[in-house]
């Protein structure tokens, strides 16, 4: 275990490592920026004065060693997860150090689960994947909507997206997910994932207000189909996406997001409307932000205080609704997030 504050984040010069690192500053942390572009580390250090940086490569683990010399936990940004996932988490086991990762990628995902889970635990190694807006978010609001519940019927996470426009590497991830999945679409129902070659149903969803109901697509299927039935014992999760946010997110030409903001933020806000059944008794948990990138800085540098402080409930591969206390950990993030929860207000 390194000694003091140093936080590695791989894939620093990313757009989303960008907000990782200026979250880890505004939290006292010392980051250290690593992955596997010299020259776009080099632009970040010119950027922000006195970061100190160190290239490394997933194919090279000496240099993913160098780079989490002396940290005490490590963020991973840099997708596809498909390829830098276990490298990365290799390199934090070798160091022992936490890993906490932002992605969104359903198999990426699973391979942690699959991968490192008996030998997480036995090491009492602490590895948090999607730890992200996407499979992160809508677990704890899933698990702070479950309370009391030990067991429920179904999960739905309806996300009310203003729009859309990906970065980069959520392009280059969704292809890689595509490929991996033979262009299926996927689901999670029975109690396990189903993949298919038809169309994803359309149907109207009741947003709370003042989005009220939308257009969107169902069984739009986002990484929380691994990370809420990895702890909960819910059968049927669903996740729905507004349509227009789809068909931007599908068209090749959408730009990238573009800052507004002194925070770097775009102007795109969120909905999250997350509804758990059982029998004929509903609860639901709602979040509200700002930019759906830069929101998951503060879910992932809010984890690392967490892990690192103590404040956990488990060992080895946990999602963030298993290891953390759900309804506390949205709290801290009032500054971030507008949250409605059961008996909450």
């Amino acid at each position: 275990m390194g000694s003091g504050n140093t936080v590695a984040v791989f894939g620093a010069y990313g757009h989303t490592g960008r907000f990782v690192v200026a979250e880890l500053r505004d939290r006292g942390f010392v980051p250290v920026a690593s992955g596997r572009d010299a020259d776009k580390l080099r632009a970040l250090a010119e950027s922000e004065p006195g970061l100190d940086t160190r290239p490394a490569s997933v194919d090279d683990p000496a240099s993913l060693d160098r780079a989490l010399a002396g940290a005490v936990a490590v963020i991973n940004c840099a997708g596809p997860f498909a390829l830098t996932a276990a490298p990365v988490i290799e390199a934090a086991l070798r160091a022992g150090i936490p890993y906490v990762d932002v992605a969104a990628e359903i198999e990426a995902n699973l391979d942690t689960f699959t991968h490192f889970t008996d030998r997480a635990r036995a090491e009492g190694a602490v590895i948090v994947p999607a730890m992200a807006f996407y499979g992160g978010l809508g677990d704890l609001l899933a698990t702070a909507a479950m309370g009391d519940w030990t067991t429920a019927d179904e999960a739905h996470i309806a996300y009310g997206l203003s729009g859309w426009h990906p970065t980069a590497g959520t392009r280059a991830a969704g292809d890689v997910s595509r490929s991996r999945r033979g262009g299926r679409r996927v689901r999670y129902a029975g109690g396990r994932l189903e993949y298919r070659d038809d169309t994803a149903p359309t149907l109207e969803w009741p947003f709370p207000d003042p989005m009220g109901t939308r257009t969107v697509i169902g069984e739009f299927t986002m990484a929380d189909v691994v990370t809420v039935p990895s702890h909960l014992s819910v059968p049927e999760v669903r996740t729905y996406m507004t349509t227009e946010a789809a068909r931007e997110l599908a068209a090749p030409d959408t730009p990238a997001p573009a800052a507004v903001d002194e925070h770097g933020r775009s102007a795109q806000t969120f909905l999250v409307d997350v509804v758990v059944r059982s029998g004929g008794i509903e609860r639901r948990a709602v979040a509200r932000g700002q930019d759906i990138y830069a929101v998951t800085a503060p879910l992932a540098v809010e984890a690392v205080h967490r892990i690192l402080t103590g404040q956990t409930r488990t060992v080895g591969v946990a999602s963030a609704g298993a290891i953390f206390d759900a309804p506390e950990f949205l709290k801290a993030l009032s500054g971030r997030l507008s949250t409605e929860l059961p008996g909450r207000g």
